[in-house]
């Protein structure tokens, strides 16, 4: 098998690890009551923690035998693969929006493949890798305040779910420029490289599993796989010197292949935050806080206990559609 083949298979199985964690992330994030940020008693949140785990190793696997810019977008396909998986495990079937979005995913991703070209490897010197870390934590901690100024929890969730994709995006560039100058006469020369990679990883980590709180999988998981490659893949071409074949025809095919793909993983999201006709909806007033989301949305035929509720609350509004409720009126 050629390095360029190798790399590939790598990088599938590393998305198949992902879209593993992030359903189980998902889940986690919408049982559990506990912290939002690292819910650390509970055994599945640990579970996700090895599966990223292990994508990530097979993410720096794939890395080891290709170059920047052709591993990341094979990421994005992190959400196709969630879609059966998530059918099979948890009983979540996708309309045809959603494969729709799944095709259009692949063939976008496809293109920016046919059309990547690798380039002379090249290390980051040490104040370009401080210039990164440092816009990059920027960026981050912007995304973050933003996230907990946003009322609803839908688009709260989007936001923290950016940051997570520049923090995991990030983690991926650093990783190429400390495997290009590691020495085995020299293992701990790149230990600061090493010690900032693990703290965008680690913050990655957090902000995903904060991200699917209150909407969901798909919206937050397609957020991810979107941003992470985009801003490994810039770096790659402005400061790696990789780049697409064909000059600047190439540039731009690549790019209308990114907003193909793009658009795949928005009609995903788009798939998944419709709101059936016929479900039931409990909505608060127009001057009531937002609620976060954190239980799955009722499904048509299920029954839902509503149960008490304490204290004076003027402001609740509750809808039941009569279709809602195992089909009586």
């Amino acid at each position: 098998m050629s390095p360029l083949m190798l790399s590939v298979a790598l990088a599938l199985a590393s998305a198949v690890a992902y879209a593993a964690a992030a359903i189980v992330q998902e889940r986690v994030a919408a049982s559990a009551a506990g912290p939002r940020y690292a819910p650390l008693r509970s055994p599945a949140w640990w579970v996700s923690v090895v599966l990223n785990g292990v994508g990530a190793t097979l993410h720096v696997a794939a890395l080891a035998y290709g170059p920047l810019s052709l591993v990341q977008p094979l990421g994005a396909l992190t959400i196709v693969f969630a879609l059966p998986m998530a059918a099979l495990f948890v009983g979540r079937r996708a309309g045809r929006r959603a494969w729709r979005g799944a095709l259009m995913a692949t063939v976008g991703l496809a293109g920016l493949l046919s059309l990547t070209t690798g380039a002379e490897a090249r290390s980051l010197s040490d104040g370009e890798r401080w210039l990164l870390a440092g816009t990059t934590f920027g960026a981050v901690a912007v995304l973050f305040t933003v996230a907990h100024l946003v009322g609803r929890s839908v688009l709260r969730s989007v936001v923290l779910a950016a940051a997570a994709g520049v923090s995991f995006g990030m983690a991926s560039v650093l990783t190429k420029s400390v495997a290009e100058e590691w020495t085995p006469s020299a293992p701990l020369a790149e230990w600061t490289g090493l010690l900032v990679l693990s703290a965008f990883a680690v913050t990655g980590l957090l902000l995903s599993q904060a991200s699917y709180r209150g909407a969901g999988l798909a919206a937050p998981l397609a957020t991810v796989t979107v941003v992470n490659p985009v801003v490994a893949a810039a770096v790659g071409v402005t400061l790696f010197g990789e780049s697409f074949r064909y000059g600047a025809a190439g540039t731009v095919a690549a790019l209308i292949c990114g907003v193909v793909a793009a658009g795949g993983l928005v009609q995903l999201t788009l798939d998944r935050m419709a709101v059936p006709p016929e479900s039931l909806s409990v909505s608060s007033a127009p001057d009531a806080p937002a609620s976060d989301g954190d239980s799955a949305r009722p499904e048509v035929r299920q029954g839902v206990d509503v149960g008490a509720v304490p204290g004076t609350r003027p402001d609740l509004e509750v809808e039941v559609r009569s279709r809602a409720v195992a089909g009586r009126s």
